[in-house]
């Protein structure tokens, strides 16, 4: 029997990708660069639309 796969709902705003670093164009004194962690405001970085508290899984 095949497999399917859960449909889950995409964010529109970040489509599924919630986190994103931005290089600030600094770097610190071992050499690394120094980056920021933004998160998407409207799934507030799950990557879907439910938030997080509404995430759980249903079934067997």
């Amino acid at each position: 029997m095949p497999q399917h796969a859960q449909n889950t709902r995409v964010c529109r705003d970040c489509d599924g990708f919630a986190t994103a670093a931005i290089t600030t164009g600094t770097r610190h004194t071992d050499g690394t660069r120094a980056t920021l962690q933004i998160i998407c405001p409207a799934c507030k970085g799950t990557g879907t639309t439910a938030p997080a508290a509404n995430l759980h899984r249903i079934g067997r």
